[in-house]
Formats: structure tokens, sequence, C-alpha cells
């Protein structure tokens, strides 16, 4: 078996990981652009771990201005085999309260600004998307938080909005509605593209606020949010490092699939195959394509 490599990615208010140990930066160069911060290296315990800011170090960049490609493909070829996510959301029910984390187990996309693949013309390839959770990942985040006393909620649909605008009440009622659990803006396309490089990932989805249909939030405000980011964000550093503590030494096989997306993904001809693209996907797809058109 392959050996274990947990990456994190940091959200809003998560843009260091307290409790990396042996500390290096580096700036691994992707042909799909720049990633959005320098990746962090380290250990938590015996566990090697990958991390980066989403947004960058002082958030300097929008939902919607994340490479979101450069950034898997940096983790990919940084040897992560593991990905959880940690992400601000909001909340459309009632005991989905702010402060709560969600491991939520599927995703609706309303994107529409992103580049959302690392295939097509000339490299067609589909990857399941019918469960993007890797179910022994959300296991052992939910036994790390269980080990820290860390309230959570297993189970959920986090609708993905393109933003940086926050919903309109309109909006907010429709998703409501039909029966979504939380919203926010990063977690699409980044669970579509962890599964295209068979990364197996979760997101924990960390409540700040009710989004607008509630009566008593009809309006969300940033400030309201940050001061719950900051809660937030000792939860998750301690929950992180007892993830990391706790993981295996080798990578367990993913029970759906995850780590073997590609094996039947491919729909274009080898004989068809623009070279170009093939060598940009060397990281992405190379276990599957071995370099060759």
């Amino acid at each position: 078996m392959a050996k274990a490599v947990l990456g994190i990615i940091g959200g809003s208010g998560v843009y260091d990981l307290p409790g990396l140990e042996d500390i290096r930066e580096e700036r691994i160069a992707s042909p799909w652009g720049e990633p959005s911060d320098a990746l962090r290296f380290g250990r938590i315990g015996q566990t090697e771990v990958v991390f980066l800011a989403r947004h960058g170090r002082g958030h300097r960049l929008s939902p919607s201005g994340i490479n979101y490609r450069a950034n898997i493909d940096a983790l990919k070829r940084a040897g992560v085999t593991d990905l959880v996510s940690v992400s601000a959301c909001g909340s459309f029910k009632d005991e989905l309260h702010p402060g709560l984390f969600v491991l939520v187990d599927q995703f609706v996309d309303r994107t529409f600004r992103r580049e959302s693949s690392f295939f097509g013309n000339g490299c067609v390839a589909h990857v399941s998307m019918a469960h993007p959770v890797g179910p022994r990942l959300q296991d052992r985040i939910a036994e790390a938080a269980a080990a820290e006393g860390i309230a959570i909620r297993r189970g959920g649909t986090y609708l993905c909005m393109e933003g940086p605008q926050f919903s309109s009440y309109a909006e907010s009622l429709t998703y409501k509605g039909l029966g979504y659990d939380v919203i926010g803006m990063t977690a699409m396309p980044e669970a579509k593209l962890a599964r295209e490089a068979e990364i197996t990932y979760a997101t924990v989805a960390m409540v700040t606020d009710y989004d607008c249909w509630h009566p008593d939030h009809d309006a969300v405000e940033v400030a309201a949010i940050v001061k719950v980011l900051m809660e937030n964000a000792e939860k998750a550093a301690r929950l992180v490092a007892r993830l990391a503590r706790d993981f295996p030494a080798e990578r367990e096989p993913c029970p759906v699939g995850s780590d073997r997306a590609l094996d039947t993904a491919f729909i274009t001809a080898p004989q068809a195959r623009d070279p170009g693209l093939v060598a940009k996907l060397d990281a992405v797809a190379g276990r599957v394509l071995g370099g060759k058109v």
C-alpha cells in the first residue's frame, strides 16, 4: 500500500495549522497556474501533513478567484492521498446552529464561473460523483471530533453558490425548501477536482450563521461571521491535530473508489488524445496515462 499523506485545505478563518512540526514551505509549480499560496509541509505525530490556505494568507482570494485546479494539482504533486477541506458555511436548519461542525456527504453545485475539470477536448474523462466523500476518511474525522469533545453532525447536503454576494431572501428560502443543509462558496469544484485526481476528499463545514431565511437573521453580516470563525478556528485546529495523530500510516482503500476513480473514466481513444493536455495531466492522471498519449 502507498504511504498516507494527509492534506488540509484551510478556508475562511483557517490560514495556518497550529501543531505542525518540522515545517517547511514550498511553492509547487503547476501547469494549471498558481496555487493559492505556498504549501506548508510538516508532521503531526508520525503523520505527514500538507497544509494550504485556500484564500491565501491574509484572505487575498475571493471564492471565484481561487485557482482550484492548481490547488488540487499541487497537492497531488506533494503526495497527498487524503484531503480534508475546512470551510465556513451558513445553515438552513435550526438544529445546525452557529459553531456546529457538519460532516457533509453530498454537494449541489450552483457555481458558474469556475474551471471544474482537468479534462476536456483532446482527453475526455467522466468520473463518478455519486458519493463524493470518502466514508472511511469521514469516519476518522468523526472519531477525532468525539475524542476532542467537538460537536458535529454527520451527513448533509452542501449547496455551493458562486458568490461573493450572500444569498437573496428568495434564494435562501428556495434552498431551505429543497431540503439542503448548509450553504457555502468553496466546496465546488474542489470536490470534483479531488475526485479526478484520485484524492479521497471530505469536508468539515463549520456553521457561522443561519443565512437570511431565519427570522432572527434577516441579513448576513461579515462582522458576526468573523466572530464565529475565530471561535471555530481553535476547534478546527484541535480536530485536525487529533485526526493526524491517529491517522493510519498507509493509505486505506476507499469504499466509494476515490483512489481508483480514473480506472474506467477515459472515453477518448489513445490515438486521439491531445499530447499537450496529456502532458498537463502527468500528476493528476499519471497512474492511468503513464505519461503516454
